[in-house]
C-alpha cells in the first residue's frame, strides 16, 4: 500500500501539519512506502533534496517522486514514478523569493486544494493536510483518502474517507454514491456497520453536529 504525499508551499508549515498527524497517529507511517507528488510544491533540486531528507528523518520512506521535471531528479534522489504524468520544467525561484515557492506572480497564494483527475484505486492512500481534496472519479474499496479540509467525491465512495484530519470540525464529506467502509471528521469515526442503510448507494453529505456524525441527502 503506497501513500501519496502532496506537499504545498510553504513546505515548513506542511511539515508541521505532517508532524501533527504523526503525533495523533504515531504508527501511521510505519512500514508504508510513500510516493511524493511535488507538482504543487514549487521546489528546486536543493529544496527537493532537503524535503526528502526531512521526510527520511521522520522515518518516511519515499519510494518514488511524481510531478517533478527531469532536471530536478538524480543525485541520489528517489526515482521518478513509472507512469506518472509529465510536467514542464519550472524555472528556479528568484533569489529574493522564499525557498520552495515559484516566482510566477508577486506574492502567490499557497495552494490549498488537491484535485485528483483519476479514481483512487484499492490499496492507495492519498493524504493532503493543507486543504480540501476533490476526486473527480470514485474511491475504491480498500482505498483511503485523508484531507485536512473537506473531501468531495464525484463518483462512488467505497473506501475510507477522512476529512478534517488537521483539526477542522467544519469539514464535510460529499459524494455521488455513498458506500464507504469508514468515514471520519475531526477524529470522530463511523464504520459501515455503524452507518447501516443511511443514504446507502445515494448522493450524500457528511458533517458534524456537536459530537455526532450526521449523514444526510446531498441536494
Amino acid at each position: 500500500m503506497a501513500l501519496v504525499l502532496a506537499p504545498v508551499p510553504p513546505v515548513a508549515a506542511w511539515l508541521e501539519e505532517l508532524d501533527a498527524l504523526a503525533r495523533r497517529s504515531p504508527a501511521f507511517f510505519v512500514g508504508r512506502p510513500v510516493i511524493l507528488e511535488v507538482s504543487a510544491a514549487g521546489l528546486d533540486r536543493e529544496s527537493l533534496r532537503a524535503l526528502v531528507a526531512e521526510l527520511s528523518g521522520r522515518a518516511v520512506t519515499v519510494m518514488g517522486i511524481e510531478g517533478a521535471g527531469p532536471g530536478l531528479l538524480g543525485d541520489g534522489l528517489p526515482p521518478p514514478l513509472a507512469g506518472g504524468r509529465p510536467v514542464e520544467e519550472v524555472a528556479a525561484p528568484e533569489a529574493e523569493a522564499p525557498e520552495g515557492r515559484m516566482s510566477v506572480a508577486p506574492a502567490p497564494a499557497p495552494a490549498r486544494s488537491l484535485i485528483l483527475d483519476a479514481p483512487v484505486r484499492s490499496g492507495q492512500t492519498v493524504l493532503h493536510l493543507e486543504g480540501d481534496i476533490t476526486v473527480m472519479g470514485s474511491v475504491a474499496s480498500g482505498a483511503e483518502v485523508i484531507a485536512g479540509g473537506s473531501l468531495h467525491v464525484y463518483g462512488a465512495l467505497r473506501g475510507r474517507a477522512i476529512a478534517g484530519a488537521a483539526g477542522n470540525p467544519e469539514a464535510r464529506i460529499t459524494c455521488r454514491k455513498f458506500e464507504p467502509e469508514l468515514i471520519a471528521i475531526d477524529g470522530l469515526y463511523r464504520t459501515a456497520d455503524d452507518l447501516g442503510a443511511v443514504q446507502r448507494g445515494l448522493p450524500a453529505q457528511v458533517r458534524l453536529e456537536g459530537d455526532a456524525i450526521k449523514v444526510a441527502a446531498l441536494d
